[in-house]
C-alpha cells in the first residue's frame, strides 16, 4: 500500500513536470513569434524608408541635385521684363508758331514708334524763343523759322555739335478774309488797306516782310530789316493803321476774325483756313530771301541720358521721309535750296 502511494506521487510529480514544460514551450513559442513579427514589421518600415530616400534621390537628380524655388523663377522673369521696358522720358521742343499745326501730327506719328517719349511744345516767335533759351528755360530742341535766331544760339554755344539741320522752306503770302472786298493786290499797294496785321521785326515773318518792302523800294534799305519799327513801316505806307502782333499765328487770327483787312503770314499758315482766307500774293523768295527752317538739339544741362537720346532721335525722325510727307501736306516745301 505504501509502495503504491509512492508510485502515485511519482506519477503526479511527472505530470506536473510535463505540464510545466508544456507551459514553458508555449511561452517560448509566443516570444519567438513576437520576435519574428517585430522583425518583419521593422523590415517593412526600413523598406518604405529606403523607397522614400530613393524617390527623393531621383527627384534631386532631376533638378541637378538642387531645388528650384518658384519664387526665384518669378523674380528672374520680372527682372527680364523690366529690362526690356524702355525708360519713359519727356523732351521740350521750342518751335516757331508757324510749325504749331504740323508738329502736332509729327509728334503723334513719332509716338507710334517711341510711345515712352512724351513731347511738350512751346510755340512762339523764333525771337522770343531764342531769348527764353538764353535766359535758361529748359529746352531740348529749337526749331526756328529763320537762320538768324539759330545762328545766334550757335554763337551762344548752346547748340549740340552736329545736330543742326535745315528742314523745310516756306513762303510769305499776303492774305485777306474771303469777301473782304479789299483793294490790295499784294505788297506793292499794301498801303491801300484799311488796316494791316503785321508781326514785329524780331519775328521772322515780320522781318521777311520788311526785307521784301525794302527790296521793293517802299522801305529805306538798312543792314538789318528787323531793326525797322512798325511805326517806320506805317509811315512808309502812308499812315495806314497797323496792328503789330507778337507772332505769325496772331497775325493770321487777326485776319481770319476780320479785325484787320490784310496781313502777311506764311503759306503753311493757311492750311485749314482755305474756306476763310484768300491769298492775294505769294511773295517771291527773290524779295524775302529763302525762308528756311533749321532745327538743332539744345545743350540742356538738366537732361539725363534718356532725355538727350530721345531729343537726338526725334531730330532724326524730323529728317525722315515719313516726316517729309507730313510737312508737304501742311504746305511746307521740303526741297531745301
Amino acid at each position: 500500500m505504501k509502495k503504491r502511494i509512492q508510485i502515485l506521487r511519482k506519477k503526479k510529480v511527472y505530470v506536473l513536470l510535463l505540464a510545466a514544460l508544456a507551459i514553458l514551450g508555449v511561452a517560448a513559442c509566443g516570444n519567438q513569434n513576437g520576435k519574428d513579427g517585430q522583425g518583419k514589421e521593422t523590415s517593412e518600415n526600413n523598406s518604405e524608408e529606403a523607397g522614400s530616400k530613393e524617390t527623393a534621390a531621383e527627384d534631386s537628380e532631376g533638378t541637378g541635385g538642387k531645388e528650384t524655388p518658384e519664387k526665384d523663377s518669378e523674380e528672374t522673369e520680372s527682372k527680364e521684363t523690366a529690362a526690356e521696358d524702355p525708360e519713359e522720358t519727356e523732351i521740350q521742343i521750342f518751335l516757331a508758331a508757324s510749325l504749331n499745326q504740323v508738329i502736332e501730327e509729327l509728334a503723334k506719328e513719332y509716338q507710334q514708334i517711341r510711345p515712352e517719349v512724351s513731347i511738350a511744345c512751346n510755340a512762339d516767335s523764333s525771337g522770343t524763343l531764342l531769348t527764353q533759351i538764353e535766359e535758361g528755360y529748359e529746352c531740348d530742341i529749337f526749331f526756328s523759322a529763320a537762320q538768324k535766331q539759330m545762328d545766334q544760339l550757335e554763337k551762344d554755344g548752346l547748340v549740340a555739335e552736329g545736330t543742326r539741320n535745315d528742314v523745310v522752306n516756306n513762303q510769305v503770302v499776303v492774305v485777306t478774309r474771303k469777301g473782304s472786298g479789299t483793294a490790295v493786290k499784294g505788297l506793292e499797294n499794301l498801303g491801300e488797306a484799311a488796316s494791316i496785321a503785321l508781326a514785329g521785326g524780331s519775328v521772322p515773318a515780320g522781318r521777311y516782310t520788311r526785307q521784301a518792302l525794302m527790296n521793293l523800294g517802299i522801305l529805306e534799305k538798312t543792314e538789318d530789316p528787323a531793326s525797322i519799327t512798325t511805326r517806320q513801316v506805317q509811315e512808309a505806307l502812308g499812315g495806314v493803321e497797323i496792328s503789330e502782333q507778337e507772332n505769325v499765328s496772331k497775325v493770321l487770327l487777326a485776319v481770319v476774325e476780320g479785325s484787320c483787312e490784310v496781313g502777311t503770314v506764311y503759306y503753311s499758315d493757311t492750311y485749314g483756313y482755305e474756306d476763310d482766307l484768300e491769298i492775294l500774293q505769294t511773295v517771291s523768295s527773290d524779295l524775302t530771301g529763302n525762308v528756311i527752317y533749321p532745327i538743332a538739339q539744345v545743350i540742356n544741362q538738366e537732361a539725363d541720358e534718356a532725355q538727350s537720346e530721345a531729343a537726338r532721335d526725334f531730330i532724326s525722325f524730323i529728317l525722315s521721309d515719313t516726316a517729309k510727307e507730313i510737312f508737304e501736306k501742311y504746305y511746307f516745301d521740303t526741297n531745301i535750296l
